[in-house]
């Protein structure tokens, strides 16, 4: 990150972002807070509405009650023309006090929109006796109430009202919006059953506690309803969603459940606080529904101001950032600039200087530092190829006994067994390796590698004539490529000192050369007794070993050190050494199975300087 950005993003981190987190914490603590005080409110405006609706059943519950005390229900039910009752017959004034006064209370009172008995003893029109009679309401037959899980659950009250809100059991109750309270009628002398009574009460009371309750703000967009357990609006004061599941305008799962609970939720399509309070005796609950944007209004307002505030400071900050800062940034990010080109390899590049400020000075510094840095450069650069070279003759200085040795033990042999054609020709071609390997050239062509591996393996063949074969397959294209002297030769010496020690069989040699990605891959491979895991161990300081590592596995491993192969270990250490650590020898091989050795090289025409890719790489 540059400079101007860094002052640019402390700006930011520390005067625009700490506003604007204090901002929204401020605005979602009153958020929150508004949401936690109106379910307060709405907690004590529904437990308000549950108080007066129990009050008002409760008030009905007592009417009937005062029925029951008074036998009038036991008379009509037991009367002799059961299914014509009639409340103001006058021979009906020969009742005591306290039915008189029930009965007038009962036929008086506002809230009773109808009422009727289930007659238990009662036969065909006698079955059910009318006391309110209402138009256009036909009565569900008894045998036909009898039947339905209802009848059931009023007989096990045995007593106790039974309230059904609207549209619960419209086949009892029909379809306005009334509540009917159910229960059984006992006759008091013996306790015996005798019928079950029927009563609805209109609602004008319920809606008169619905539109006189108002929750906070005048202003605020604000609904209730009674809802059952199962989902059913059972009263809506508007008269719109009766009997409509409200699950179906939520779009989070609504349980009921006992006392109180608030929650905001999609109701409608519009984010809403759900409140419901559940009554303490009936199985109902009942629900207020408020629009949450009647409810932060005011919070929105003020966080748009907030938003607006917000933007004009960082507005203010780009504007300072893009007229003052870049003026002191902008000389700077053209020095970070060459810098990084200088990261890159690029070390020839130059800041371009003029005027005479400190920027100026730094540029000029800049400049003078490379200039040094190319110097210095170009001095390691000549060192550490002479002290490559160096290496590389030591190397090769041990290569030359170790291949001589061997291929004089060999001529001794043919001499003292007096076959002088074979000493002749190995004598011939020993000179032809001899003139490669003491030219002062570190570098010979492909070609000429192969032509000193040939003269090898046929001094070899001489020697053991029967041991093996060998084949050599390389494309033409490639002969002219560049390789180090002596690169093949040790690799495939190793294959007939060790692969082929003890067999009764036939060895064969194969040496194959192919392209790969740019690189060289030489790869020689034997029909031998195989390498064990614990020797292929042995080669694995091969790759990267610490001078100090090395001189400690040479001193433990002295007497093993045929075995292990002097040869292998000098090609990789002149392949590393001069190409680099990416490139070596790569062992494959299993007892029993023979060995594959490939060496990885880079592909390049004889001549060609690839000095800076071996010192890159190490």
């Amino acid at each position: 990150m540059n400079l101007r950005y860094k002052l640019f993003t402390a700006f930011l981190g520390l005067i625009i972002i700490p506003l604007f987190i204090l901002g929204m914490l401020m605005f979602f603590v009153t958020y929150n807070s508004i949401e936690k005080k109106y379910s307060q409110q709405s907690e004590y405006s529904l437990k308000a509405i549950s108080y007066s609706i129990s009050n008002v059943l409760k008030d009905m519950d007592n009417v009937t009650d005062n029925g029951i005390a008074t036998s009038v229900f036991h008379m009509a039910l037991s009367a002799e023309d059961p299914s014509n009752q009639d409340l103001t017959d006058a021979e009906q004034l020969n009742l005591n006090a306290s039915q008189r006064n029930f009965r007038s209370l009962l036929f008086n009172h506002p809230s009773i929109s109808y009422a009727f008995l289930y007659n238990f003893n009662g036969r065909g029109n006698s079955e059910i006796v009318s006391l309110f009679n209402k138009e256009n309401f036909r009565t569900l037959p008894y045998d036909t109430f009898k039947k339905s899980d209802l009848y059931q659950e009023v007989m096990d009250l045995n007593g106790v009202p039974k309230w059904l809100a609207p549209h619960e059991y419209p086949e009892l109750t029909g379809t306005e919006p009334v509540f009917t309270q159910i229960r059984l009628v006992k006759e008091l002398s013996f306790f015996q059953n005798i019928g079950i009574l029927v009563v609805q009460i209109k609602n004008w009371e319920l809606e008169s506690i619905f539109r006189n309750l108002k929750i906070g703000d005048s202003n605020q967009d604000v609904s209730f309803m009674l809802v059952n357990d199962d989902g059913m609006i059972l009263f809506d004061p508007d008269q719109k969603l009766d009997g409509q599941d409200i699950q179906s305008f939520a779009n989070k799962e609504i349980t009921f459940k006992k006392g109180f609970q608030s929650f905001k939720t999609e109701y409608n399509g519009e984010k809403s606080i759900l409140s419901m309070y559940h009554l303490k005796d009936y199985p109902w609950s009942l629900v207020s529904v408020t629009s949450w944007n009647s409810l932060s209004r005011e919070v929105t307002v003020f966080a748009r101001w907030f938003v607006g505030v917000i933007f004009l400071c960082f507005l203010a900050a780009v504007i300072f950032n893009l007229f003052f800062m870049n003026r002191i940034t902008g000389a700077i990010a053209v020095i970070v600039r060459f810098m990084r080109r200088v990261e890159d390899g690029d070390l020839t590049t130059r800041v371009e200087v003029k005027g005479n400020d400190e920027l100026t000075l730094l540029g000029k510094g800049f400049n003078d530092l490379m200039d040094k840095i190319n110097r210095l450069f170009n001095r390691i650069q000549v060192e550490q190829r002479r002290k490559n070279q160096a290496e590389m003759r030591v190397l090769q200085a041990q290569i030359k006994p170790h291949f001589l040795f061997n291929t004089l033990e060999s001529i001794n042999v043919l001499a003292i067994q007096n076959e002088g054609k074979k000493v002749s020709e190995m004598v011939y071609r020993l000179a032809s390796i001899l003139r490669i390997s003491i030219q002062d050239r570190e570098e010979i062509t492909l070609d000429e590698e192969i032509k000193h591996l040939r003269n090898y393996l046929d001094i070899q063949k001489f020697r053991f004539e029967d041991l093996f074969e060998y084949d050599i397959d390389i494309p033409q294209e490639l002969m002219s490529c560049g390789i180090l002297k002596l690169t093949l030769q040790p690799l495939v010496e190793n294959s007939i000192q060790h692969g082929f020690e003890g067999i009764d069989y036939k060895g064969q040699v194969s040496v194959k050369v192919w392209e790969k990605q740019g690189d060289l891959i030489l790869q020689i491979e034997d029909n031998g007794i195989g390498i064990t895991p614990s020797q292929l161990s042995i080669f694995q300081y091969i790759v990267n070993d610490p001078v100090e590592q090395e001189v400690n596995i040479e001193r433990e491993n002295r007497m093993n050190l045929e075995r292990r192969g002097l040869g292998i270990r000098s090609v990789a250490d002149r392949i590393r050494i001069e190409y680099g650590d990416r490139y070596g020898i790569f062992i494959c091989s299993s007892p029993g199975y023979g060995t594959i050795i490939q060496c990885v090289i880079p592909k390049y025409e004889q001549g060609e300087d690839h000095y800076a890719k071996g010192i890159i790489g190490r």
